[in-house]
């Protein structure tokens, strides 16, 4: 969804002329109802420039990203001297950011000057259709607490920072996005669509779609992520059994149909459905429970390692890690904390009895 409006402001500050002209995009991240961007007011203040809005959402907190063109440059919010309602912001009316212009430009500006301030993640999408969000940096803490039903003895709890920004794409890896990469289609539910999970894949595979794209795109920027940034991801500011709350909820994954989840049948088809096809975290990131299992970069171990949040460091082990949950997995299995260790070249998730419920999502390293 994507609201547009226009505010120009034809004043002088005398030290520079302006031309205002503001967008406003509204991209529907929420699990609720989409937040919006409205009522955008410009003023003058001194040598400054005050941008004012109205946010309407039904979360407690929105991402409210701003970017300021110059001319034909774009600059983020991280590049300005740009204060007030950015980042977390609260639903309101007259939400509030200031831009110190000349801390920027201490000659002023004489180009076109535009604002976009937008709801949700930055975003990219790279030339084979996958889309990325921008995550910040940030901590979480990991694992659960001792009375949360189902809990396991590897999910003490730790916090952990994740020290840089980093992009997660907002879906699983679907098998048209492998086909148009490996050329082949190993998945069970072939007949699914393109737009579906691509699954029976081994982490050894996962690694070889990776290789092959970063070769593809000139880069080398894309890989799994560590087992941190999965859950700091998948939580997205929540500390809940599952990103959407305390208890299991039929509509919000796909999970529990199968001989040993049969929490949803009647709900959910028992076997992969489209990639987002629910409700995204508030983070606009879809299936981080359920749908099928995902692969991490990490070597399983105990929390209390740099190996944890660090993709650059050194790592050893047997078995590696996936996490999130399946389609056949019961809600236990869904929640955000549990862990699953795996040989590397299996390509079955958890207990191993199904095939078709084992696939990835990437991440890309941020500039």
């Amino acid at each position: 969804m994507k609201n547009i409006q226009k505010n120009k402001w034809d004043g002088n500050f005398g030290w520079v002329a302006f031309m205002l002209a503001v967008l406003i995009l509204s991209v529907l991240v929420l699990p609720l109802e989409a937040a919006e961007v409205k009522n955008i007011v410009i003023q003058k203040v001194e040598n400054r420039l005050l941008f004012t809005y109205d946010l309407e959402g039904e979360e407690s907190t929105v991402m409210v990203s701003v970017y300021v063109t110059v001319g034909d440059k774009t600059y983020p919010a991280k590049s300005l001297r740009l204060e007030g309602d950015l980042g977390k912001v609260r639903p309101g009316r007259n939400r509030r950011v200031v831009w110190y212009v000349l801390n920027d430009f201490p000659g002023g500006v004489n180009q076109p000057v535009s604002v976009e301030i937008s709801t949700g993640m930055p975003s990219i999408i790279n030339n084979i259709g996958m889309t990325f969000v921008l995550l910040p940096a940030g901590s979480v803490v990991m694992g659960s607490p001792a009375d949360e039903p189902g809990r396991n003895t590897d999910e003490m709890q730790e916090r952990v920072n994740i020290s840089r920004a980093f992009y997660l794409q907002t879906t699983e890896v679907t098998q048209g996005q492998w086909k148009r990469v490996m050329g082949t289609n190993p998945s069970r539910f072939s007949d699914c669509g393109e737009d579906c999970p691509v699954e029976q894949v081994s982490w050894h595979d996962a690694q070889a779609f990776i290789r092959k794209l970063n070769d593809l795109e000139g880069t080398n920027r894309y890989r799994l992520p560590t087992e941190a940034e999965w859950e700091y991801a998948a939580r997205a500011g929540t500390a809940t059994a599952y990103f959407w709350g305390k208890a299991p909820d039929c509509s919000r994954a796909n999970y529990g149909n199968s001989l040993w989840g049969s929490e949803c049948k009647g709900a959910n088809p028992g076997k992969t459905v489209k990639v987002g096809s629910f409700r995204p975290n508030t983070w606009g990131l879809y299936d981080m429970a359920g749908n099928v299992w995902e692969w991490v970069d990490n070597w399983y171990g105990p929390y209390n390692s740099s190996q944890l949040m660090n993709p650059d460091v050194p790592r050893s082990g047997v078995f590696r890690v996936q996490r999130g949950g399946a389609w056949d997995s019961d809600a236990v299995a869904c929640r955000t904390a549990l862990r699953v260790k795996a040989l590397p070249e299996v390509k079955l998730g958890h207990l191993k009895l199904n095939p078709g419920n084992l696939g990835f999502r990437l991440a890309r390293t941020a500039e």
